[in-house]
């Protein structure tokens, strides 16, 4: 386990006060003193139910086709072990917890729960931004995920080799059910057909916003994740930018997406430039948008809208641009969508 330095903790002292009023609550602010103020700002809503967190380690096992659940010889990492309410169950299962937390002080806290204690040999505290570091080896992720970071943490695992088993991780609701959402729910977007491309997803189980301290303002769920072992053979940049145009307007036509001028003139700048890197001749005059709509049409995909599209429509979608024109979406910050 890392040396934590020693930081000025920030917890919340009683201070003697002359009032009766005071004296009377004396009692019940001592045993607050040592209770850590927690930073919404950073996500901190503490899993305080200890049925939930037995659930969530229960639930971290492949669903087909052996159910493997955690093992004595499993490495778990964990994202926001917060005072280790969830990291403590985790290791009465597995081999040992690689747990990452942002703020020192929860650390600290992780540290000083396991001291002089057969744990603490086996379970090792990262400090830092999961997002911004490199992932260790591990078998299985258990996660009570800050809202915040929800979506660069999945796409973060999912690109993380080798593949790991299963992930449990803890989301909002409505982020949740983005996840598992299908083709013309209303929630169904980008987010949903990326990770479920590239995993198979499934919701088991739903957390009331009073299993938390302090409270968060939504409700919770639970998801178990499994990536698709071997995974998919594409360019995950150029699937990912064919899936923005479907989703830029989720319920407008493909054809009418790819007309837009922006949109045009990025898949123009990008055909030239395949072009001129590979010694290829560049059409002159260059119609770029009878191209795209030709490809389209090929499919029978020009009338077809993001919101219906399913997972083989996509992969059948980016096949007929990869074969004919070859050249990347690569696109800009303000197609993004959710």
């Amino acid at each position: 386990m890392p040396k934590i330095k020693s930081k000025k903790l920030g917890y919340s002292h009683s201070k003697e006060k002359s009032s009766p009023a005071a004296a009377a609550s004396s009692y019940s602010t001592n045993n607050r003193a040592f209770a850590p103020l927690f930073n919404k700002d950073l996500g901190q809503h503490i899993l305080k139910n200890p049925l939930i967190s037995q659930g969530i380690v229960d639930k971290a096992r492949k669903l087909k086709p052996d159910y493997v659940g955690l093992k004595p010889t499993d490495t778990v990492f964990e994202v926001g072990p917060g005072t280790g309410n969830l990291t403590m169950r985790i290791l009465e299962k597995a081999k040992n917890v690689i747990a990452v937390e942002l703020d020192p002080r929860l650390a600290a806290e992780l540290a000083k729960r396991v001291q002089g204690k057969p744990e603490q040999k086996r379970l090792e505290i990262m400090i830092g931004d999961v997002i911004k570091m490199e992932l260790p080896y591990f078998d299985v992720c258990i996660s009570n995920t800050p809202f915040q970071i929800s979506s660069p943490l999945i796409f973060k695992l999912l690109e993380h080799r080798p593949l790991f088993r299963c992930a449990v991780l803890m989301f909002q609701r409505e982020f949740a059910l983005r996840l598992i959402a299908k083709p013309g729910d209303s929630l169904y977007c980008r987010l949903s057909v990326n990770a479920q491309f590239f995993s198979k997803i499934n919701h088991i189980m739903k957390v009331g916003k009073n299993n938390f301290k302090p409270p968060p303002k939504v409700e919770a769920s639970v998801v178990l994740i499994e990536p698709r072992n071997p995974p998919p053979t594409v360019d995950f940049k150029e699937w990912d930018g064919l899936v923005r145009i479907a989703f830029v307007r989720k319920n407008k036509t493909l054809a009418a997406n790819f007309k837009t001028s922006s949109i045009l003139q990025i898949i123009e700048n990008n055909y030239k430039t395949f072009c001129a890197a590979n010694d290829l001749v560049v059409e002159n005059p260059l119609d770029i948008k009878k191209k795209v709509l030709d490809v389209l049409d090929s499919v029978q995909m020009a009338e077809a809208r993001g919101s219906k599209i399913d997972l083989d429509g996509f992969l059948k979608y980016m096949i007929s641009f990869k074969l004919p024109l070859k050249f990347s979406f690569m696109l800009t910050e303000n197609l993004l969508t959710p």
